[in-house]
């Protein structure tokens, strides 16, 4: 009689019956793998510390900019951990070419850390922190299993730090200007008198004061569009199987951004008639944070549109993120 756990898949480097995490030759019980992982956290973050520390002050200090960035490395923590049976079948083979990976990242990290002026910048020290952590993976999982964990790394890299606020301001003075104007077209349609003048909203009281909002950059909410397009990107690679799905439900960030961030002014100007201090201060942050909420709703909302566009007894295309089919 053959048994089911004879059936069962066993990693391919791995002896039969053997359990835990199978690593060339090698097996880790689950308990040996969380902790060689553990000590490579420490390590990792202890190498790069600088880079994480001022990571942790931007998140900590500009919450309602960028303090999803808290939040990434727990996601694409997890993005690894639903692939961690397939990830038990590949052999566990080190590149030579993650080795030249992470000299590539550790040079341009001391060269940003110890360089001329001109690069001594939290975003080139992140491309060097990238690249030595993809170097890192590749001299641990081997090629065979970065099909699985370059979607997490990638992840990480792109949503995990704060942007440049040059680069910023390029993006978002645009959608800012747009956020003013649709922000005056929706509170004069609700009956609150509003004038625009270029980013500056003026609210007028019945009683002949005026509370002048000024939609700055800060104000504006618009760095919150990189937490948009990181809530997008999630939501696709687990809950959208098939490619042009996932795609449109990441543009669709933009746009949810944008309208979201329109209310919030709207909302900030009604509160200004009230009490012209709610529109400053940590309560104008709070109310910056209350409309993350709608925000994720709506996300969710235009998934549940993309998802029904096609009929689901249809064959979808083979996902490439290495996340979920």
């Amino acid at each position: 009689m053959t048994s089911s756990a004879a059936n069962s898949p066993q990693p391919r480097n791995a002896a039969p019956g053997a359990a835990g995490v199978g690593v060339g030759a090698l097996d880790l019980s689950d308990r040996a793998a969380i902790a060689w992982g553990a000590l490579f956290v420490v390590a990792f973050v202890g190498t790069f510390f600088e880079f994480f520390r001022y990571q942790f002050v931007q998140a900590t200090t500009q919450v309602q900019d960028w303090g999803h960035t808290l939040l990434i490395p727990l996601i694409s923590g997890y993005f690894v951990y639903v692939q961690r049976e397939k990830l038990a079948l590949q052999r566990f083979a080190p590149s030579w070419a993650a080795f030249l990976l992470l000299f590539v990242g550790l040079a341009i990290y001391s060269a940003s850390a110890f360089g001329p002026p001109a690069i001594q910048h939290h975003n080139v020290r992140g491309v060097g922190v990238g690249f030595a952590l993809l170097g890192c993976l590749l001299a641990v999982f081997g090629t065979a299993s970065f099909r699985w964990l370059w979607f997490p790394w990638a992840y990480w890299w792109v949503f995990g730090q704060t942007i440049s606020e040059r680069v910023m301001s390029r993006v978002t003075e645009r959608l800012q200007d747009w956020s003013a104007i649709g922000a005056d077209i929706l509170l004069n349609t609700l009956g609150v008198d509003t004038d625009r003048v270029g980013n500056v909203l003026t609210v007028h009281m019945s009683d002949g004061t005026t509370h002048p909002l000024n939609v700055a950059e800060a104000c504006s909410g618009m760095r919150t569009l990189m937490a948009f397009l990181a809530i997008g990107v999630a939501l696709a690679a687990l809950g959208l199987p098939r490619w042009w799905q996932r795609v449109l439900l990441v543009v669709a960030g933009v746009p949810i951004s944008l309208f979201v961030n329109v209310l919030r002014v709207a909302s900030l100007g009604m509160l200004s008639m009230v009490d012209s201090n709610f529109s400053t201060g940590e309560f104008h942050s709070m109310v910056g944070l209350v409309w993350l909420i709608p925000a994720f709703l709506m996300f969710l909302g235009v998934m549940w549109v993309i998802r029904n566009l096609v009929d689901e007894g249809q064959t979808p295309t083979a996902p490439r993120t290495g996340v979920k089919s």
